[in-house]
């Protein structure tokens, strides 16, 4: 199976710059992995969902590499999955352009 989670809208503080560390500004993150689904075995996207949330949130990362290494590392040890690819974008940090990192 492969399961998708797109368009997961946000606001936190994640950046280096001055006026990014004081005020929250919105995120998108895309993910992705494959499970194999067995026995009922399945996969709760709605913990992994809460789960980014929190994380990016609580953490405050100054970098989108950081964000993204801290929660590819974590849920590739919580979760029997492969292939994660998870993607994160400042939709406003420069005004008519979106800026992403993926980790694949």
């Amino acid at each position: 199976m492969k399961l998708e989670i797109q368009d997961l809208k946000f606001k936190c503080i994640i950046g280096i710059l001055k006026f990014e560390r004081k005020k929250k500004q919105k995120v998108i993150v895309n993910i992705s992995f494959k499970y194999e689904f067995k026995n009922n075995n399945f996969i709760d996207y709605s913990k992994i969902i809460s789960y980014i949330k929190k994380t990016m949130k609580k953490k405050k990362f100054n970098l989108i590499e950081d964000s993204i290494m801290y929660i590819t590392k974590n849920i590739n040890k919580n979760y029997k999955i492969k292939n994660l690819k998870l993607q994160i974008i400042k939709p406003n940090i420069i005004q008519n352009v979106k800026v992403s990192l993926h980790n694949k």
